[in-house]
């Protein structure tokens, strides 16, 4: 069915209007920030958006600005915006992930050496206690003895 050349200029301002709400924003429910939605919104077949069909420069025009605002590191779709939030958020948290796992192996591997260090050393002093005592010509005192003075009522 072909249309008029009034229809035609209908339809493109309608398109021009819902491009720049979805551009702006304005994502109606279940809808996102594309094509379809676009003609959904535009009340004009999606067809008509390919190829050679009357309304590709404007299609075309669509996926330009919306570019152009993603590369300005806007995403007017809030769906889209908090999905990369939630991946960004994501790699952060692997990185946050990854250095507690290697600060851990490090501590690990510290209180290892810490351990192992600790034993030899308790095994010379016990070695030098024993070389001590058998090579020491010194007798020990018996311990004094305490004695409690008691007063007398």
């Amino acid at each position: 069915m072909r249309i008029s050349a009034t229809q035609r200029t209908e339809n493109e301002n309608r398109i021009r209007a819902a491009m720049d709400r979805l551009l702006r924003g304005e994502i109606p429910p279940g809808g996102k920030c594309d094509i379809k939605t676009l003609a959904n919104e535009a009340a004009v077949d999606r067809t008509a958006f390919y190829g050679t069909r009357p309304y590709g420069h404007l299609r075309v025009e669509f996926e330009r600005r919306l570019r152009a605002l993603q590369d300005a590191g806007e995403i007017p779709d809030p769906r889209e915006a908090q999905i990369a939030r939630l991946k960004m958020e994501i790699t952060k948290l692997k990185e946050r992930l990854d250095k507690s796992e290697q600060s851990i192996d490090e501590l690990a591997d510290f209180r290892t050496q810490a351990l192992a260090r600790l034993a030899a050393q308790h095994e010379e002093i016990v070695r030098l206690r024993d070389a001590v005592a058998g090579a020491s010509r010194v007798s020990r005192l018996p311990a004094p003895r305490t004695t409690v003075i008691g007063t007398c009522s």
